[in-house]
C-alpha cells in the first residue's frame, strides 16, 4: 500500500484551492502581504507538488503599498492583510483565479490560458466581503459566492456575475447561514448529479475551525445541511493536526474524490504553531443517499493511504539558490534595490526597518517548511555606521521576529541578535568581528527554538530564542515563519552568497 505524508504542502500555505485539467492538478494558496502573490503548484498525483510560479507578479495586479479607503475598514497593509483566500478554477479553456485584496480594491478575477505563464490584470468584481468563489452552471451562467464580512447578514451569499466585466447581473442573496458555528466563510459550490453542493468554513480560524456542507436541487436554494455536519473538524481532539478547515473538493481523473484543506501542527506546552497554516489532503466518499464522508469519518492522519494513481517520485525542489519561486518580498519591492543571481544576492538598503508595517523594507525570504531546519549564508558587508545593518532573520510579522545582523559601532563591526516580541525588544550577545571581510551566518531550528551563529574563522554562538513567541497564538494574524535576508540603511550595501536551506528532518507529526 502506497502512503503519503500530511501536510502535502508544509509551511505557510493556507486556504488551498484546487482544480483539474485532465490528469493535471493545480493548487493555489493565500499570500497576504507577500509579493509575488498567490503561489501556484502543479501535480500529477495530488501528493507531490511543484511550484510553477505565482498568479500575481506585477504591481498592476497586486498593490500592497497603499490602502484604498473605498474598500472600507482597513487603513494599512500589515502582514496579515493583502491577499486572502483565492479560488482557482478551470472553465471554458481558461484558468480563473478569484481572490480579495483586503488592502486595495476588494474582490477581483485574473485569468490565464497557461497557469505557468502571465496572468491578466484584475477585473474588479461588484460584490463586497471576503472569500470569493466562482461557479459556472451547465447553462454557462456564472455566479460569485462570498460572505459579506464585516457586513451583514452573516452567512454565504451569491449573485449572478459577468466575470468578463465584473458586473453583477442580480442582487446579492443569502443562500445559507451555515450549520450554526461562528463566522461562516470560505464557500465553494459544486454540481454532482441532481444536487448543488455548498461547502463552507466555520468556527473561526483557530481551534474551533471546521468544514460544513449543504445541498440543494436549485442553485439559489433552499440548502439542506448535511445530517452529519461538520464533515471535517479536529476540534476538541488530542491530535497532532489541529485547526482543520477551509477546504476545497476535487474529483480525480480516476473518479475518486479528495479534499484539500488547511491545518496546523502545534508543538510544546501550551501548544502553539509557528510554521503557519499548512495544506493537507484527505479522501472523500459519497454515501448511498448522496452525502460526503471525509476519511471514512475518522480524523485525518499524518500518514495516509495514497491515491491509486500515485506514482511520481518526490519533486526535487532545491532551496539553495536565490532565483527560485519560493522567495518572497514584503509588500511591493523596489526592484532597483535587489540584484539577484543564482548564487549571489546584492541588497541596497533603505531607511525602512524590517519592523515597518506599511512600506516595503529591503527583505527577501522563503518559508520555513520543516520544524528541524538549518539556513546559512555568507555575507560581505562593511557597514558605514550604526544605522546600517544587514543579515539573516526569522520573521513572523513586523512585530514578532528575531534578526541576526552585522553593524558597526565606534568603527568596530559587531554581530547582534535582536529579539522583537510585540512591545518587548531585546538585543543580546554582541560579538566583535574583524572589519570588511566575509562573515558566515547560520540559524538552526528545532520544534522548540532557534540558535544563531556567526563565523569569522570559527563558528560562535550569538544567542537563541524560542519558537513560541513567533507563533500565531502569540503574534496573531494568519501567516507563518520565514527565513529572510535583509539590509537596512541608505548606505548599506550587502552581498550574500552560498545560501543553504536544509531540511534536516521531514516530520510526519
Amino acid at each position: 500500500m502506497k502512503t503519503f505524508s500530511n501536510p502535502i504542502l508544509p509551511g505557510f500555505y493556507p486556504d488551498p484551492s484546487i482544480c483539474r485539467l485532465g490528469e493535471d492538478y493545480y493548487l493555489a494558496n493565500s499570500s497576504f502581504a507577500y509579493f509575488p502573490g498567490v503561489p501556484l503548484f502543479h501535480s500529477r498525483d495530488l501528493i507531490h507538488w511543484r511550484q510553477i510560479g505565482h498568479a500575481l507578479t506585477r504591481k498592476s495586479q497586486l498593490s500592497l503599498d497603499r490602502v484604498d479607503k473605498t474598500f472600507g475598514f482597513l487603513d494599512e497593509c500589515r502582514n496579515s492583510l493583502g491577499i486572502w483566500a483565492p479560488t482557482l478554477r478551470y472553465h471554458d479553456s481558461t484558468f480563473y483565479l478569484v481572490t480579495t485584496n483586503m488592502s486595495h480594491g476588494g474582490h477581483f478575477v485574473v485569468t490565464a490560458r497557461d497557469p505557468e505563464g502571465e496572468w491578466s490584470d484584475p477585473i474588479w468584481l461588484d460584490q463586497p466581503g471576503i472569500d470569493p468563489s466562482p461557479f459556472w452552471d451547465e447553462d454557462g451562467r456564472g455566479y460569485l459566492l462570498s460572505n459579506l464580512w464585516p457586513g451583514r447578514p452573516l452567512g454565504i451569499v451569491m449573485s449572478e456575475m459577468d466575470f468578463t466585466t465584473g458586473k453583477r447581473l442580480t442582487e446579492i442573496r443569502l443562500i445559507w447561514e451555515g450549520m450554526g458555528a461562528q463566522s461562516p466563510e470560505g464557500p465553494h459550490l459544486y454540481k454532482r448529479g441532481d444536487f448543488f453542493y455548498l461547502i463552507a468554513a466555520e468556527g473561526g480560524t483557530g481551534p474551533g475551525h471546521l468544514v460544513s456542507l449543504a445541498r440543494s436541487t436549485s442553485i439559489w436554494g433552499p440548502y439542506e445541511s448535511c445530517p452529519h455536519n461538520p464533515i471535517l473538524t479536529h476540534r476538541s481532539l488530542s491530535h497532532p493536526i489541529q485547526y482543520t478547515g477551509h477546504a476545497d473538493l476535487i474529483e480525480a481523473h480516476d473518479g475518486s474524490w479528495w479534499m484539500v484543506f488547511l491545518g496546523t501542527r502545534p508543538k510544546g506546552h501550551p501548544a502553539t504553531h509557528h510554521l503557519g497554516r499548512e495544506t493537507f489532503l484527505a479522501p472523500l466518499e459519497w454515501t448511498d443517499d448522496g452525502w460526503p464522508v471525509v476519511n471514512g469519518g475518522n480524523p485525518v492522519q499524518s500518514v495516509m493511504q495514497a491515491p491509486g494513481f500515485a506514482s511520481e517520485e518526490p519533486v526535487d525542489a532545491s532551496l539553495n539558490r536565490f532565483t527560485g519561486f519560493e522567495w518572497n518580498f514584503l509588500r511591493n519591492p523596489d526592484p532597483s534595490r535587489y540584484e539577484i543571481r543564482e548564487a549571489e544576492l546584492r541588497l541596497q538598503g533603505t531607511d525602512i526597518p524590517i519592523d515597518e508595517g506599511t512600506r516595503s523594507p529591503v527583505w527577501m525570504g522563503q518559508r520555513q517548511t520543516s520544524f528541524d531546519a538549518e539556513v546559512s549564508v555568507h555575507l560581505h558587508f562593511d557597514p558605514a555606521g550604526p544605522d546600517d545593518h544587514a543579515g539573516l532573520c526569522v520573521y513572523m510579522n513586523e512585530s514578532h521576529f528575531y534578526a541576526l545582523s552585522i553593524t558597526k559601532e565606534n568603527g568596530v563591526a559587531k554581530a547582534r541578535l535582536h529579539r522583537i516580541v510585540g512591545p518587548l525588544k531585546d538585543t543580546t550577545s554582541v560579538i566583535v568581528l574583524p572589519g570588511d571581510r566575509e562573515i558566515g551566518m547560520k540559524i538552526t531550528a528545532t520544534a522548540q527554538g532557534y540558535a544563531f551563529f556567526v563565523k569569522s574563522g570559527e563558528w560562535q554562538t550569538v544567542g537563541d530564542a524560542p519558537c513560541c513567541y513567533l507563533s500565531t497564538e502569540v503574534a496573531g494574524g494568519f501567516t507563518g515563519v520565514y527565513f529572510a535576508l535583509h539590509a537596512v540603511g541608505d548606505r548599506a550595501v550587502a552581498t550574500f552568497s552560498n545560501w543553504s536551506h536544509t531540511l534536516r528532518l521531514r516530520e510526519s507529526s
